[in-house]
């Protein structure tokens, strides 16, 4: 007798460009929820991936694949899986935030069944850590700078800004990318005006770079942008309500 498979949404994320480009954690990430799913008797109907930063109050908002997960996960009456806990975030908040959208996450590292105010101590313990390193971090930079030593490079501020300012493009790039295939659906389920679109991506909960609701101008920014990062896959489009 076949038993039936579990569905499961995955949801997997680097935090920069460049680990993004190299593929730096993606598979580790990718081999320990395909272990936990064929463990724990799931399938992962489909993966979602993310190259964005998981800081900041509006983190969710910035990341339009992990809505993109929670919808699907609310359309499959299934759990979002993630390898880590901190692929989710290192913040309390937003994983209180995430607990409120009333979709269960697993954790492949910590195993099936883990209650979520026990998710809510890891992320406790993990904001915490990233707490000392960065105050370790300013305090050794503050005895450098006490002893006399000139931290940073004053003489090249115009590169530091333009570098600045290529990071600020490829983010936006990177967020272009992110929701095209989000566009993709909602056109293919017949919606094509650029109105039309803004609307449906603000019910399905995807935010803008900077939150808020969408208006069919940035909708006409992504469409534009997006063609520059080279063609995205449409096969794996699916319907997201």
């Amino acid at each position: 007798m076949t038993v039936a498979l579990r569905p499961l949404v995955a949801y997997v994320r680097v935090s920069t460009d460049r680990q993004g480009k190299s593929g730096l954690g993606l598979d580790a990430q990718r081999a320990l929820i395909a272990s936990f799913a064929q463990a724990n008797g799931f399938e992962v109907v489909k993966e979602f991936e993310e190259v964005q930063t998981g800081k900041g109050a509006d983190a969710l908002d910035r990341r339009p694949q992990l809505a993109a997960a929670l919808a699907l996960a609310r359309k499959h009456k299934c759990p979002v899986i993630v390898a880590k806990l901190d692929r989710l975030s290192r913040d309390v908040a937003f994983i209180a935030n995430l607990m409120a959208q009333r979709v269960p996450f697993l954790v492949a590292e910590l195993g099936e069944g883990v209650d979520p105010f026990v998710l809510h101590l890891y992320a406790a313990l993990a904001e915490k850590e990233r707490a000392l390193i960065s105050a370790r971090t300013k305090a050794a930079l503050g005895s450098l700078k006490a002893k006399g030593v000139q931290l940073g490079n004053r003489t090249n501020l115009s590169v530091a800004s333009a570098k600045g300012a290529a990071t600020n493009k490829r983010d936006a790039q990177i967020f272009a990318e992110n929701v095209r295939p989000i566009i993709a659906s909602i056109k293919a389920s017949g919606v094509t005006s650029l109105r039309g679109i803004a609307a449906e991506l603000d019910v399905r909960r995807v935010g803008t770079p900077r939150g808020g609701n969408w208006s069919a101008v940035q909708v006409a920014r992504i469409e534009r942008m997006a063609p520059k990062l080279g063609p995205m896959p449409c096969d794996a489009v699916e319907d997201f309500n």
